[in-house]
């Protein structure tokens, strides 16, 4: 289904550029879990784009407001803070988020994945619908298409609310049973009706400020956006909480899109574009667990919630046999869905080495800029011991003792040596007095132990330690789509883009030969009415 949505976005985008479109951007909720964004890469590639990045609709919407600020402090000097509130038609996203002049931070996040403008037609519409039940004897909740209907009109009456204090009428002609319906509500009555969701709404803001642990001393201004925002009560909730009047400078419908368009550029090395760089929040704890050898601990915690990505850590593990790796969420009631689980990675081809009584192997496990964990790689560290002779600096030295034995017969110096030199000339050499003459026994006796040193040079080994790394396979079992499976998806979507286009053709082509008859109908009663005669 997604795929299909892209699929049509993609087609419009190409018809309203009039290019092709390929590289693209996609912002997704903050609340995404693991198996989400990968099924968003798996839909952008059976559509045929090329996804360089899965964003956070509130990190999209961050990036659209710091690229353009000016007055935004240096890196040196204290960050401005600044939260942004995205409450839309179905979810509530809200982010603090730390500035400097060439890059964004997000410090912390909160949500309700099942709070929105929604939930405000809903309560509308049953209150009208209970109105209606009593007053005209129709439940619109037996019928889905009159149900429809008032949702509609509730949504309606709602956006005029937020502009009008006054009270104002509701209408629906042949509601049900063909009787008119009518009733009146003013902005007074939808906020009592609405505070139990006020109320979850101001849950989620202080939960924010409580996680982040910063007051609202340290809040510099406040940015709200989604369509939801435009209701008064909200608004004023966000001043009440976070003690500054929110901003509406970004577009509460395109601040996510521009945000996106943004990444894209300055991913892409075509543009050029301000060097702005993202650093983003994992919004659950990751914990990695194994089976425990010895007295190792089985688990550990690796990336806390809100820890900085993307983001990549190496553990050593001692191990004479294939072991596996569990990813999961740390805790389950900050997940949306029931599943925690990440998913299971085997590490393989581990084998005892043989002067070691287990292998060191280091495994590479990273949350990438999507906010998908992997385990990036696996290599086994094997300590080998290599004799060799230590004959090089012998061989130096006995080259050195020729150079200078050549040099003295040819009356020069050896290369890289010189003469010492006094006032500018060369020192000419003196006699020297003689040095009593050695005798044959002397001789001999030195040459024997010159011979005795040599040889135990010779003999002398050093054992040196070289380290062999080796990669290791990896199996990953995770919720996602094959290759297989990703051609055979991308097989039927192509399918469907052809008869979708012969579908078009043939209603052009009717139009076309209608559009024809009547053209021609109007020239015989006018420009060729001369010409024509009756059979």
């Amino acid at each position: 289904m997604m795929a299909a949505l892209l699929t049509k976005l993609k087609q419009i985008s190409e018809a309203g550029l009039k290019t092709k479109v390929v590289d693209v951007v996609v912002s997704v909720p903050t609340f995404f879990t693991d198996i989400e964004r990968r099924a968003m890469l798996n839909s952008c590639e059976v559509a045929g784009l090329n996804c360089m990045k899965v964003m956070n609709d509130s990190t999209a919407a961050a990036l659209g407001y710091g690229i353009y600020k000016q007055d935004l402090p240096a890196e040196t000097e204290k960050a401005k803070n600044v939260v942004f509130v995205d409450i839309g038609y179905c979810s509530l996203q809200v982010a603090i988020v730390a500035f400097h002049k060439t890059k964004l931070k997000v410090l912390a996040t909160n949500f309700d994945p099942c709070l929105g403008g929604r939930n405000f037609d809903k309560i509308l519409a049953d209150y009208f619908q209970q109105d209606f039940k009593e007053r005209y004897k129709v439940d619109a909740g037996k019928n889905m298409k009159a149900r429809l209907r008032l949702e509609t009109e509730c949504e309606r009456l709602k956006k005029l609310m937020s502009a009008n204090t006054q009270s104002i009428p509701i209408n629906i002609e042949c509601f049900m049973d063909d009787k008119d319906v009518t009733g009146r509500m003013d902005r007074t009555q939808f906020e009592e009706l609405s505070a139990g969701l006020l109320q979850r709404i101001e849950t989620v803001f202080q939960t924010l400020l409580e996680n982040s642990k910063m007051s609202t001393s340290d809040l510099a201004a406040v940015e709200i956006v989604g369509g939801s925002s435009r209701v008064p009560s909200i608004k004023s909730l966000v001043q009440k909480v976070f003690g500054i009047e929110p901003s509406t400078t970004l577009n509460a419908d395109e601040a996510v899109a521009r945000g996106c368009s943004l990444q894209n550029a300055i991913l892409n090395p075509t543009f050029r574009v301000r060097d702005f760089s993202i650093n983003d929040a994992q919004p659950y704890s990751i914990t990695l667990s194994w089976q425990a050898t010895m007295e190792e601990d089985s688990s550990m915690e690796l990336f806390p919630k809100y820890h900085m990505i993307p983001m990549s850590k190496v553990l050593t593990f001692y191990r004479t046999e294939p072991f596996q790796l569990e990813a999961k969420y740390t805790h389950k009631n900050d997940v949306p869905i029931p599943d925690t689980n990440i998913g299971k990675f085997q590490v393989s081809k581990i084998e005892k080495p043989k002067n070691e009584d287990s292998a060191k192997v280091k495994v590479k496990v990273r949350v990438n800029q999507n906010g998908i964990f992997t385990v990036n790689s696996a290599t086994l560290s094997e300590t080998i011991e290599q004799e060799e002779q230590d004959s090089k600096a012998e061989e130096q030295s006995m080259d050195v003792d020729a150079e200078k034995k050549q040099a003295e017969e040819e009356g020069k110096t050896p290369e890289g040596e010189q003469k010492p030199e006094v006032n500018g000339e060369t020192e000419m050499q003196t006699d020297q007095p003689e040095t009593p003459e050695k005798t044959d026994n002397d001789e001999k006796k030195e040459e024997n132990a010159a011979g005795d040193k040599k040889s135990e040079k010779k003999s002398e080994e050093k054992k040196k330690k070289k380290v062999k790394k080796i990669d290791l396979p990896i199996e990953a079992f995770v919720p996602e789509m094959s290759k297989k499976e990703i051609n055979d998806l991308v097989e039927k979507e192509n399918q469907m883009i052809m008869a979708d286009k012969l579908e078009k053709e043939r209603a052009d082509a009717k139009n076309a030969v209608e559009e024809y008859v009547y053209d021609m109908r109007d020239k015989l009663s006018e420009a060729y009415e001369p010409f024509v005669k009756e059979a």
